[in-house]
Parts: structure tokens; C-alpha cells; sequence
């Protein structure tokens, strides 16, 4: 039987609740930039990054952190966090009520903690290495005890031309493109997608989702690198960790075809 829902500590929880709060205050009213990589940023990334890990290195004193918009080099320290502040700028900047807070604390190169926050939605998923996940306090459970009757698979903008390159092959799927990284993997251990396809994850990206996809046994297949045990020191601002997700095994081996069509 699962646990029950563990108890944050009180600080981070007061933290992410400031940062999702000034989320929500900003959104409708911010004017994006173009990164050097050609995503969008806005002054409330930047806020929320800054405030996210100068907040973490308070209450963790010498637990390094990697960020999006701050250090992207692997920290040297024996646990550290890793922070998306922002995770679908994209939708925030144009007024699509949908994006997410994405933060995990990593020892021995794997996360132990992950908090996904959606603050549109008010949702809070925590995961904890050998203890499961939950969303507001209630337990997940593993989609491979769910059913799916709408069948839905979520790729990533980056991820669609896949289509073009089997052309004569039925998607085994109803197509959803969500835009958060993080929240497209995690929508398949939460029983709303049967698989995700994300053809240029960062890690500050995936981190989070991917504690929550191993809590709920969800097969996972890392198509060039796995992101576990990275040597500190390490820049990975540049690092793409393409992968396919899904709700159990025979699913991973029906999309696996276009799986290997994105790197083809």
C-alpha cells in the first residue's frame, strides 16, 4: 500500500507557493525575449529562477543548483538540485494557461525528490524514490493499472516530423502537443497520455518527471544518453536527452518505430 502524502518541508513549500503566486499575478501581462537558442524567456523566468535558487541555497546550504536560466555545470556537490523555473515560457507568454515549476534534488547522479507545480492549475506532484507520487496529497498509481479509452500520445514540436517520415504507418494514437516538456512525460505516469515523444529534453526539463515515471513504473527508453551519474563539472546546457515514455511495455514497443524515426 502507498504511504501517505509526505509532508514538505515547510520552507521549499513556502517557496514554490511565492514563486507560483507571482506566476499567476504575471501571466497575460509579460513581454517575451528570444534566447540565444531561439526559445522565449521573460522577466518572470528570470525572476522565478533567481528566486528559486537563491531560496534553495538558503535552505540547503552547500547543495549546489543547476538552473535553466542560471548554472547549467553539473554542481560538485554530493546532493544538488536541478530547476526548470518555467517550464512552457511559450504557452505563458501567449496567454495558454499551461505551464509548470519543475524542481528535483539529485544524490548519486539520480533524483530522490521531485516537485512538479502547475500553477495555472493549483496542482502540486511530489515524488520520492522508493516511496511513490502524489498529486495534492492524493497517491498516484501506476497507468498500467488504468484503462485509456481515448488513447491519447503527446509529442513535442520538435518531435511531429516523425509523422513525415512513416508516412505509409498509422499513428498508433490521438496526437497531443501540450507544450511543457516536463508536463508531457509526467501526463503519462498520471494516466492521461499512453505515451510521450520528446525529441530535445533538457535536463532541467525531464528531471522531475522522470523521478515521477520511475515511481509509477512506467518504462522508460533513453534514445541517445541516459541523464543518470553525470560526472560534475559537467556543462549541459547543450545536451539534448531525446526519449520515449509510456504507460507499459507493449506500448513502448508500438511507438518505438517513430521513436527511432527521430533519430533516423
Amino acid at each position: 500500500m502507498m504511504l501517505a502524502a509526505p509532508a514538505l518541508d515547510p520552507a521549499l513549500s513556502t517557496l514554490i507557493d511565492r514563486v507560483a503566486e507571482r506566476q499567476r499575478a504575471d501571466f497575460g501581462h509579460m513581454v517575451s525575449d528570444t534566447k540565444d537558442d531561439g526559445s522565449l524567456i521573460t522577466a518572470c523566468d528570470r525572476w522565478s529562477d533567481a528566486t528559486l535558487v537563491s531560496g534553495l541555497a538558503e535552505l540547503f546550504p552547500g547543495e549546489g543548483v543547476l538552473s535553466e536560466e542560471g548554472q547549467k555545470q553539473v554542481p560538485d556537490s554530493a546532493t544538488y538540485w536541478v530547476v526548470d523555473p518555467l517550464d512552457g515560457t511559450t504557452n505563458f507568454a501567449a496567454g495558454i494557461p499551461y505551464w509548470a515549476i519543475s524542481i528535483a534534488r539529485f544524490e548519486a547522479g539520480v533524483p530522490v525528490l521531485a516537485i512538479l507545480d502547475v500553477p495555472p492549475l493549483r496542482q502540486r506532484i511530489v515524488a520520492i524514490r522508493g516511496c511513490g507520487a502524489w498529486r495534492n496529497g492524493k497517491p498516484l498509481h501506476p497507468p498500467s493499472i488504468q484503462s485509456h479509452s481515448a488513447g491519447c500520445a503527446s509529442l513535442c514540436s520538435r518531435s511531429i516530423g516523425v509523422l513525415q517520415k512513416l508516412p505509409d504507418r498509422r499513428f498508433p494514437g490521438k496526437i497531443r502537443l501540450l507544450g511543457v516538456a516536463s508536463l508531457n512525460l509526467v501526463s503519462v505516469a498520471m494516466g492521461q497520455t499512453v505515451a510521450a515523444l520528446e525529441a530535445t529534453p533538457k535536463i532541467w526539463d525531464l528531471a522531475a518527471a522522470w523521478l515521477v515515471l520511475s515511481e509509477l513504473n512506467c518504462p522508460v527508453s533513453w534514445l541517445l544518453r541516459e541523464p543518470g551519474g553525470i560526472a560534475a563539472g559537467t556543462n549541459l546546457a547543450q545536451t539534448d536527452f531525446p526519449v520515449l515514455v509510456a504507460d507499459r511495455p507493449e506500448t513502448l514497443q508500438r511507438f518505438m518505430p517513430w521513436a527511432d524515426a527521430l533519430l533516423a
